[in-house]
Order: structure tokens, then C-alpha cells, then sequence
């Protein structure tokens, strides 16, 4: 195992946004007396908007195109988009690996509107990512569990898929990084089912809990200076 290449999902990883998604669709289906359960919640996780839109109408039944539901979410979502955190542990892992030139990505479902929305109050620290796909590149024809989202991120570091190690919170983004030919680790959000990710390489509760020299990267020094995301 040579891992050469680091790949994160965006939300859940990145950045704190997947309670932010789940508060504000469970917001719309109270409209329609409805309520988004685990099962569903599971489904939803890692999947580009308009996927889950349709999924969310379709389980519901509810009384409206997956559309209308995302023009309902984004009139909401947006304006706390600039407010989202980013996760705990993630900044010092990528200034970290980016001090030791390991080049890192981003592949995430999330469309270059909500993505330019998200990560516009952390420009400087996404500068140290080498490429972003986002969900509406013009080569991805397949979202997540597909994965396609993997292997161009791969292609554009230059990195053999078997050399790539991709952090992710949903199953549907462990699935798509297990396809790819590409470790794994998860760090499912709290109120998931951790035995459902049998499929990674390793599982974490926290970011913070990642110790890099487990995959033969640079360990993180003693003394390290513990970046605070209010530097980023």
C-alpha cells in the first residue's frame, strides 16, 4: 500500500453541512405532514440535489416535482450556506499533508453554484486542494455510488486509483471510492448506523481521531500548530 494521493467529499467532511441539509428538508416535508426517517436519511446522504429531491418526493408521495423542491430548499438554504464550519480535524489534516506535498482534491456531488456558495468565506484554505470536480462537470455523467467522481479526480492529480485514499461521511461516496479501486476511510455523521459502513477500510467517529502514519503518510509532528477554522 503506497498511499500518494489524499480525495475528500465536500459535505460531512469539509465542511459541516449535512445537518444543515437534514434540518431544512425535514423543514419542507413538515409542510406536507411528512417526516424524512433514518432509512431515508441513509438514502439521501452523498447524492447530487437533484437525486435526492427526487428520491425525497418519490418516498413521500408528496405533492410536488423534485424541482419545486429544490427551488423551496435553495430559497432557504442558501443564506446559511457562509455560516457552515468546517468539521473538526479537517484543516490541520490539509495544511498538514499539504506541508509534506501530498496532493489532495476534492470530489464532491455538490454543483458549482452551491459549492462557490459554502466555501466562499474559506478561499485561502481551498487553495491548497490541486482539483475540485464538482457534481456538474461536464465529464461526469454518474453521481455517487457511480464511480466516475473518483476516477476523474484520480486522472487529474495524475494518480494511480490503488494509490488514492478518499475520506468520506455517506455510503453512496463509500461505495463510489470502493469502485474506484481507491481506500477508503469514513466518518459517518452521529446518528448513522456505523455497521452499514462495513465496506471501508477504516471507520472513524472523528476526523480528529486520524492518525496519518496508520496509512504510511508523514505523522503529524508533536508539536504541531493546531490550525483554528477561524484561520482558514
Amino acid at each position: 500500500m503506497a498511499i500518494t494521493h489524499v480525495i475528500y467529499d465536500l459535505d460531512g467532511i469539509l465542511l459541516d453541512t449535512e445537518p444543515l441539509h437534514a434540518q431544512v428538508n425535514q423543514a419542507i416535508a413538515n409542510r406536507y405532514g411528512k417526516t424524512i426517517d433514518r432509512t431515508l436519511q441513509y438514502q439521501l446522504c452523498g447524492r447530487k440535489s437533484k437525486d435526492s429531491a427526487a428520491l425525497i418526493v418519490e418516498t413521500l408521495q408528496l405533492p410536488l416535482t423534485p424541482e419545486a423542491f429544490l427551488q423551496e430548499k435553495d430559497a432557504i438554504i442558501y443564506q446559511y450556506y457562509p455560516q457552515v464550519p468546517p468539521l473538526p480535524g479537517i484543516v490541520r489534516l490539509t495544511h498538514h499533508l499539504a506541508n509534506h506535498n501530498i496532493p489532495q482534491a476534492v470530489a464532491t456531488s455538490s454543483a458549482t453554484r452551491p459549492f462557490t456558495a459554502k466555501t466562499q468565506p474559506h478561499q485561502a484554505w481551498f487553495s491548497l486542494f490541486r482539483c475540485i470536480v464538482r457534481g456538474d462537470d461536464p465529464e461526469l455523467t454518474r453521481g455517487k455510488p457511480a464511480p466516475d467522481i473518483f476516477l476523474i479526480a484520480a486522472k487529474r492529480l495524475g494518480a494511480k486509483p490503488e494509490n488514492c485514499l478518499v475520506f468520506e461521511d455517506s455510503l453512496a461516496g463509500v461505495m463510489a471510492a470502493r469502485q474506484a479501486g481507491m481506500y477508503v476511510v469514513a466518518i459517518p455523521p452521529p446518528e448513522m448506523d456505523y455497521s452499514a459502513y462495513q465496506q471501508a477500510d477504516q471507520v472513524l467517529t472523528s476526523l480528529e481521531d486520524f492518525k496519518p502514519e496508520y496509512w504510511h503518510l508523514p505523522a503529524f509532528e508533536p508539536d504541531h500548530h493546531r490550525v483554528s477554522p477561524a484561520q482558514v
